[in-house]
């Protein structure tokens, strides 16, 4: 058993200024994804920015109710959607005679800037992949890891809790 109370505890003051701050870091984040080929940042930085933006509300509203908001298959959907967003833009330019991401045969074909097939990966791949992965992993630490808890709630998988020997009690023999 833990020595520490790992309860959530209601704070206003945090509560408060994350209702206040989230709208601008969303934003910020969402900023930051879409101007990332003009401009500092990219789909890597502002898929950062709005995955910590959830990890705030989890942190200011307790992790298990946005686990609840974000259910397990929206987060999986984010990081698979992004993944075959990437992979078919790559593709899709060896469907056009190129390598895989060569943009420059979006010109060739279409007659419009290379630099829309990057912001396509950055917007539509890689933010959703990195927004994705923070948030799975942050609910993963979260969930802890203790081998007295049974598979499917951050234990051991296999191990049921009544069949596992209690460390408190030694278990004694009938060889005594």
């Amino acid at each position: 058993m833990s020595d520490y109370d790992d309860t959530y505890t209601e704070s206003q003051v945090i509560m408060t200024a994350v209702k206040i701050i989230a709208p601008f870091t969303l934003t910020y984040g969402l900023f930051m994804t879409f101007h990332g080929g003009d401009a500092p940042g990219g789909g890597f930085q502002g898929g950062t920015v709005v995955g910590v933006t959830v990890l705030m509300l989890a942190f200011a509203f307790g992790i298990e109710p946005t686990r609840q908001w974000l259910r397990n298959s929206f987060i999986t959907g984010l990081v698979t959607g992004g993944v075959v967003i990437f992979g078919a833009i790559g593709l899709g330019m060896i469907a056009l005679g190129g390598e895989f991401l060569e943009f420059y045969k979006l010109k060739e074909v279409f007659h419009i800037k290379p630099k829309w097939g990057l912001e396509a990966v950055e917007i539509g791949g890689i933010s959703l992949i990195v927004s994705g992965v923070i948030i799975s992993l942050f609910f993963t630490m979260a969930a802890g890891f203790t081998p007295d808890r049974p598979s499917g709630t951050g234990g051991v998988s296999g191990v049921d809790v009544d069949d596992a020997p209690d460390a408190a009690e030694p278990e004694v023999s009938d060889d005594d």
